[in-house]
């Protein structure tokens, strides 16, 4: 019975632990994160709520490769480089009060900082999460729409490529999980439509219906 009790407590102990962060250098070196303070850790510490020391820690490490993997940065060896950085600047620095106020549903789109959020009767629910919008000759619009046309997959008509959890608010141009890398050096950015990772494109569709006002501002950098 001793025996028992000590396991049990144990275990409980392991989760107390993890749940507040605080975990043994084991079982982060089993996480996978070797701890290295990188050029931007005062920055995503304090984006994190982490304690600002400027130093990375295993709880630090274990935090930012979390933020990774939510955030698909690659590699995820929660090292906080140059990629972390600008997705933190991206989230942090977003414009949540241009969006303006909505008793219902809105969806808000801030090109500049290219990061969307949801809110629901001006509280937000949903982000700031980073997207992809169009490319220069095929800027994503401004403006303030509605979603028009839901499916939970579909094919482009132009690129033959399936789309998952399509939302369309404007002409061809909708919502829709990615199909490449979110942070692509090599892709300039879509085709005027609004890039989201997985989890957000699958979040999105189920916030939504037909009608749903989408308001569009700023513009996004080099276009």
């Amino acid at each position: 019975m001793i025996r028992r009790a000590v396991l049990r407590c144990a275990v409980v102990a392991t989760l107390a632990g993890a749940s507040l962060g605080v975990l043994l250098p084991s079982t982060a070196q089993a996480a996978g994160c070797s701890p290295r303070t990188g050029p931007a850790q005062r920055q995503v510490e304090n984006y994190l709520g982490l304690p600002v020391d400027g130093t990375a820690s295993y709880a630090d490490c274990l935090a930012v490769q979390k933020f990774q993997r939510r955030m698909d940065i690659r590699p995820t060896a929660g090292y906080a480089g140059p990629l972390t950085s600008s997705v933190v600047s991206r989230l942090s620095n977003a414009s949540l009060g241009s969006c303006g106020y909505s008793s219902g549903l809105r969806v808000c789109v801030d090109l500049t900082h290219q990061v969307m959020w949801v809110t629901r009767s001006g509280k937000r629910i949903h982000g700031p999460v980073p997207i992809r919008t169009g490319r220069t000759g095929l800027i994503t619009p401004t403006g303030t729409y509605k979603i028009q046309d839901k499916k939970i997959s579909t094919i482009s008509s132009y690129f033959k490529v399936k789309l998952p959890y399509w939302q369309r608010f404007y002409r061809d141009m909708g919502f829709h999980q990615t199909t490449t890398w979110l942070y692509d050096p090599g892709s300039p950015g879509s085709h005027g439509c609004i890039n989201l990772l997985p989890a957000d494109a699958t979040a999105l569709y189920s916030y939504t219906r037909r009608g749903t006002p989408v308001k569009i501002f700023g513009r996004k950098p080099g276009t």
